[in-house]
């Protein structure tokens, strides 16, 4: 018996990938669905507030669109997960707590918005946990494509801004024109935006000139917002970040030096001007009552309850009192989810903290302590993390950088 050899070649246009290349292409696809994913979670966290946009959109559209990301965003992440592989980790066992807690007061007779945003917010936390075998990448996966959901957005902003002046700066605070963000958003997108490029820069991730660029536009956004909280969290955290490298990066020991050196010279010849702007033109009171803030924090406390909704609270609300923002994480915590929900927010807090205090020094601690400062600092004047928000995706964030590469996985 004879064998004859027979040579197989590729016809003319056709070409062959060699197993190297199929693998990037392969990884270059997961990169890109990991950040479409993440990007319409991130999506999922605006709010939509009608007639304030200069674009046409009625307000139950724009609500539905933003609520579409969610499913959109599960469909993602399964395309690329299809296994249900997750990686087990604190925060989201306490996350997954926090919905727990939430269903609990749906044993009452309650209404459908607060049903509604309990399953929302197990969905949520669902496509976080889907994302799971991501964490802990070297290439810091998540927050580039964290960095690219704020630009875009800042972008947005920046474009209703040339646009529609005179709406962007209602009241003289700049807002979300193109889709309608509220001042103190846009602050919060600006200054974790700011903070995480700085802290990247200061280990030499980014190029100093880009860096430049980004902050000096950044920070012209969060000035323009006028927003106190987003300044003194981002400083605050920066500081803490940049303390954590202090030892290991001399261009943070310069850029230390040069910054105190600096903002001395500011705060002794702008010291008016810098007075007024965080004034914003309030009187005396208003700055006593934080705006207005404790006005509404002090008959929330007074409110009468029984003893299950002040340990399980009312539900997941839009954390309003009397139909006004409660604009405290605790008090917004304590409101919709009892003193259950304020225990859960304090131990992910200390959790958070404490690993990162263990962990080496490097870029990833750095970035991990700034969210954490921030989301701490912020926490006290701005709603938080038991609901569906930017600062629930914060803390998912400095998360994923605190957890060891996930080395032979078929995912990564």
């Amino acid at each position: 018996m004879t064998y004859s050899r027979v040579a197989f070649r590729p016809r003319q246009g056709v070409t062959l990938l060699t197993q190297t290349q199929a693998g990037e292409r392969l990884e270059r696809s997961v990169r890109v669905r990991v950040g479409v994913a993440w990007g319409l979670l991130y999506f999922n966290t605006l709010t939509f507030f009608p007639h304030t946009s200069f674009l046409p959109i009625p307000g139950t559209v724009g609500k539905a669109i933003a609520q579409a990301t969610l499913p959109a965003a599960l469909l993602v992440a399964l395309s690329i997960n299809p296994k249900v592989v997750v990686r087990p980790n604190v925060l989201l066992c306490l996350v997954s707590l926090l919905v727990v807690g939430a269903v609990l007061p749906m044993l009452q007779p309650q209404s459908f918005g607060i049903v509604y945003r309990t399953f929302r917010m197990a969905g949520f936390v669902a496509g976080l946990w889907l994302l799971t075998p991501w964490w802990g990448r070297r290439d810091l996966l998540l927050v580039r494509c964290y960095l690219v959901s704020l630009w875009v957005v800042l972008g947005s902003v920046l474009l209703g801004l040339f646009v529609s002046p005179h709406r962007a700066r209602a009241n003289g605070r700049l807002g979300g024109v193109v889709w309608p963000i509220p001042p103190t958003q846009v602050a919060h997108y600006a200054a974790v935006a700011i903070g995480l490029v700085i802290v990247l820069w200061f280990c030499g991730y980014i190029r100093g000139r880009t860096t430049l660029i980004l902050t000096v536009v950044g920070g012209a956004i969060l000035v323009l917002t006028h927003t106190r909280t987003a300044l003194a969290a981002l400083i605050a955290s920066l500081l803490i970040a940049g303390l954590s490298l202090v030892v290991a990066k001399p261009r943070v020991r310069r850029l230390f030096a040069t910054a105190g050196a600096v903002a001395t010279v500011v705060v002794l010849t702008f010291s008016a001007a810098i007075t007024t702007w965080l004034a914003r033109g309030q009187s005396a009171q208003g700055l006593d009552n934080l705006t207005g803030r404790t006005e509404v924090w002090g008959p929330l406390l007074a409110f009468p309850r029984d003893k299950f909704q002040e340990i399980f609270g009312f539900g997941l609300s839009n954390a309003s009192f009397n139909g006004f923002p409660i604009d405290s994480n605790w008090l917004s915590s304590y409101e919709q989810l009892g003193l259950f929900g304020v225990v859960i927010c304090v131990i992910i807090l200390i959790f958070m903290l404490v690993t990162a205090y263990f962990q080496p020094r490097g870029v990833r601690r750095a970035l991990a302590l700034f969210l954490i400062a921030y989301c701490l600092v912020a926490s006290f004047t701005e709603d938080g993390f038991t609901d569906v928000s930017p600062y629930l995706l914060d803390l998912t964030l400095a998360a994923s950088l605190l957890v060891p590469p996930l080395e032979g996985s078929s995912l990564t």
